[in-house]
């Protein structure tokens, strides 16, 4: 889908998840399901980063991201909550979207570019309400892939 991460559709949903440990923990499932990574991994590496510092970005919005071995190329998933969660963001306030990226161990640049594109994407304010606004999980991807893929070409 995009040149930088893929995004499937089934790594998009909502969630009700109401603490940052829920948000982590269902992030790691998602990233075992859909792109079929070990769970445990996957969370004690989201959970190493997010020691080194919040990976709340602030303007509502949270990018738990990491590096793993496993990888070939970097993978997202996209969580909107139902409520905002404190996430201990910068800004102080709750989120209410959640981006997981994980990258390869050696995916420097690459990484730092698919964290680059998110956090455009969601500086975007019109984006950002689209998002908490659109109906359910399909709605979501569908608005993601739309802007992923232009901002790809």
């Amino acid at each position: 889908m995009s040149s930088l991460f893929t995004l499937l559709p089934d790594a998009v949903v909502t969630s009700s998840a109401d603490s940052k440990a829920l948000i982590l923990g269902q992030l790691a499932d998602m990233f075992a399901e859909v792109y079929n990574l070990d769970r445990e991994k996957v969370l004690a590496r989201i959970n190493e980063r997010e020691e080194m510092g919040s990976t709340g970005f602030g303007r509502r919005v949270a990018i738990p991201h990491a590096r793993m071995s496993a990888l070939g190329r970097p993978v997202a998933v996209v969580m909107r909550l139902d409520n905002p969660v404190d996430f201990e963001s910068a800004d102080g306030v709750p989120v209410d979207l959640v981006f997981g990226l994980l990258s390869p161990e050696n995916a420097g640049a690459t990484h730092l570019h698919a964290l680059a594109a998110i956090s455009r994407m969601m500086r975007d304010e019109r984006m950002h309400a689209a998002l908490i606004e659109a109906p359910g999980p399909e709605a979501l991807y569908s608005l993601l892939s739309n802007v992923i893929d232009r901002d790809a070409a």
